[in-house]
């Protein structure tokens, strides 16, 4: 089932803040909290996951997140 919009939280405002999560709306309507991220190591808009699966959603996090720790 492919991602139709998704979201992201508020960014943290201290060190004990939550980190943002990437919440997906699917198809179906449903919603359903994809991943949290460190935004000071990575950075999404939710444009980037429209039309995504979840599977293909989660390659995108992994896929960024090796690019920053290969830099």
């Amino acid at each position: 089932m492919k991602i139709k919009s998704a979201r992201i939280t508020a960014m943290p405002k201290s060190m004990f803040d939550e980190m943002p999560k990437v919440i997906a709306t699917l198809e179906d309507g449903s919603e359903k909290d994809l991943f949290s991220y460190y935004p000071d190591e990575l950075s999404f808009s939710p444009e980037e996951f429209v039309g995504l699966t979840e599977d293909e959603a989660h390659q995108l996090k992994g896929t960024k997140d090796k690019a920053y720790l290969q830099s």
